[in-house]
């Protein structure tokens, strides 16, 4: 490999940067704005403004959209789900579950998951 790719590797894995553009590709195609470069103008200052503390950052799925996806887990109506559904659920979303450290027999429940959602989720935009 070349010393120039080599580099150019480095600089979009140190910077995150596929990971921020699959980010912004996802919220995209989730709102269909219709002005997309004004859109995501203003999802990057809110991602700067949640990095000071004066906004919260963007998200892709809202209050809704979590126990939506709990409840489609979550077959039986029982109010709770396993440990390796949970980690599934970050893993569909593209959220980190390297730091997690729950044991197989552990249930989630909704409120639980929709805490862990929120803060997986704010965790993946603080990185940049």
């Amino acid at each position: 490999m070349a010393a120039g790719e080599e580099q150019s590797r480095e600089y979009l894995r140190r910077h995150r940067l596929p990971e921020l553009l699959h980010r912004l590709g996802a919220l995209l195609l989730f709102h269909r704005p219709e002005r997309p470069r004004e859109f995501l103008i203003q999802v990057l200052e809110r991602v700067k403004a949640g990095r000071r503390a004066e906004g919260e950052y963007p998200f892709l799925m809202d209050e809704a959209n979590v126990e939506a996806m709990f409840s489609l887990l979550d077959v039986l109506g029982q109010g709770s789900i396993r440990a390796a559904q949970y980690r599934e659920a970050l893993k569909t979303l593209g959220l980190s579950t390297e730091d997690l450290e729950l044991k197989d027999d552990v249930e989630i429940t909704l409120e639980e998951f929709k805490e862990g959602m929120k803060k997986k989720m704010l965790e993946s935009w603080s990185v940049y």
